[in-house]
């Protein structure tokens, strides 16, 4: 469980560190920005609940992934069939989308691993 946490940690802070570059002075609206924001803070928040589990807190993990799955699949197959629509703000178009892929492919398994996860039994 920990190396799911850690991950989480990771993913949630490359979100939100990688949108503040993309961003930074390229006049991206900020409706674009949070969104990244809030996904990083629902992982962060899940890997931190997850040091005590429970299914209230299994569902929030899950959730965290789920989100990011969700939201990273538009922006991800986004720039794949149309990347003329897109704004790859600071980063190279080619760069995002293979990042952006990497996050989504994390996120699937992530948030799959978590469903999966078997329940601790106490004895």
């Amino acid at each position: 469980m920990l190396l799911r946490r850690i991950l989480a940690a990771i993913q949630a802070l490359s979100l939100i560190l990688g949108e503040t570059y993309r961003s930074w002075g390229a006049g991206r609206h900020i409706v674009f920005v949070v969104d990244d924001y809030w996904m990083g803070a629902l992982l962060l928040l899940g890997a931190w609940m997850m040091r005590r589990d429970s299914f209230r807190n299994r569902a929030l993990f899950a959730a965290g992934w789920g989100v990011c799955a969700g939201m990273l699949y538009g922006s991800f197959f986004g720039k794949l069939v149309e990347p003329s629509s897109s704004n790859p703000g600071n980063f190279d178009m080619g760069l995002l989308t293979g990042l952006l892929g990497l996050a989504f492919f994390v996120a699937l398994a992530g948030m799959i691993a978590t469903i999966t996860l078997p329940q601790r039994t106490t004895a």
